[in-house]
């Protein structure tokens, strides 16, 4: 491509990737979110554990300590998805600087 018509879909080619790098910041971000918070949650999965073979396993330790797993089990299938989100997203850029390369070698 030569002339306006390419300039015009390189600039596009380039807005494009550039809102889906913004994408991929925005979703590694969530997934650091995520992680910490499992790590939080493990934490405190630890602690009532330690809590429960110190006092003995009362009713409200053992709900706290079932409560703390499925939290950290609901946060480990976000953390999840989460990374195949962002693959994915990877993909999208991958495959838009493979359309430029195109572009640019036809220019």
């Amino acid at each position: 491509m030569t002339g306006g018509s390419g300039t015009a879909k390189r600039d596009a080619l380039l807005a494009r990737r550039l809102d889906l790098v913004a994408g991929v910041s925005a979703l590694t971000a969530e997934a650091l979110r995520l992680n910490q918070k499992r790590a939080g949650i493990e934490m405190e999965v630890l602690r009532l554990e330690l809590e429960i073979g110190r006092s003995g396993a009362s009713e409200q330790l053992v709900r706290d300590l079932h409560e703390a797993e499925r939290s950290a089990e609901a946060i480990m299938q976000a953390c999840t998805a989460c990374e195949d989100r962002i693959v994915a997203a990877e993909g999208d850029v991958e495959d838009v600087d493979r359309r430029l390369a195109a572009a640019m070698n036809k220019d």
